[in-house]
């Protein structure tokens, strides 16, 4: 077969693109133009940011509150009103809530943008109550963390009042020079968490005489005596079943839960 002719030859010459073009780089004068668009773009957003009018904390949102008041919560977190909003210390907002507040167990702070800051609160929930210094009618509260967080003048219903019954003697003043008071009322605190849910709202009194020795007082002039705060569950269930084998009974005792026991009428 013979071989390429000339005129083939030189078309193939003509479709060879040939080397790569080099692509020219920017100039000095289109360099120096970008810079001085982003500086430009940046000096902007800083001004819209800390400098314009558009972008400041001008509205406080609460939600979550059961008894405080939202004026409560806005007043105690005194947010700047009227700062750019991005330079807002949502930390010191925070501390300030949780500082005056004790009620408030955690808040959320967030920037509502553009112009905003809400506050999420989570209120403690009192789980018993102790009565004030003084016996003035007031109790305090105290959540399930074992935190006193408020004085109330009425108690709030279906909470039972925590009775510390020691003496300065015997076992009870051992229990307490071991333990000390707050760790005692953290055990009353998991007995009271223990307490059957068909029974909570007939407990009226938590009474701890040591570590080892928790009672319960119902309603009706019932009694149960607990022991510590340990196996709550167990003996939970063990009150529960025997409650409804003994539905007259006056007096039980679960602080043993493989051997609950009850007594009276």
């Amino acid at each position: 077969m013979a071989g390429a002719t000339t005129a083939e030859r030189g078309a193939d010459e003509d479709l060879d693109p040939g080397p790569p073009s080099r692509r020219r780089l920017p100039g000095p004068r289109a360099l120096i133009a970008a810079a001085v668009a982003l500086v430009l773009i940046g000096g902007a957003s800083v001004w819209a940011l800390y400098g314009s009018s558009w972008l400041r904390a001008e509205r406080v949102s609460v939600s979550g509150t059961r008894v405080l008041t939202e004026a409560q919560v806005r007043e105690a977190a005194d947010v700047p009103l009227g700062d750019p909003l991005v330079s807002v210390d949502l930390d010191g907002i925070e501390a300030r809530l949780l500082g005056k507040l004790p009620r408030i167990d955690s808040v959320e702070v967030v920037r509502s943008w553009p112009d905003g800051i809400r506050l999420k609160v989570s209120e403690r929930t009192a789980v018993l109550l102790v009565e004030a210094a003084g016996n003035s009618g007031n109790y305090v509260e105290v959540d399930a963390k074992g935190v006193r967080f408020a004085t109330v003048s009425r108690a709030p219903e279906g909470v039972p009042l925590l009775e510390l019954a020691m003496s300065r003697s015997g076992s009870s003043a051992a229990s307490l020079r071991r333990f000390g008071e707050d760790r005692l009322v953290r055990e009353a605190v998991r007995v009271a968490d223990a307490i059957p849910a068909a029974l909570a709202h007939e407990t009226l009194v938590v009474k701890v005489r040591s570590y080892d020795s928790i009672s319960l007082e119902l309603s009706g002039e019932r009694t149960v005596a607990w022991g510590s705060a340990e196996r709550g569950r167990a003996k939970a269930r063990a009150l529960t079943a025997l409650m409804e084998a003994a539905p007259d009974a006056g007096h039980f005792d679960v602080s043993v839960p493989t051997a609950p026991a009850s007594s009276g009428s």
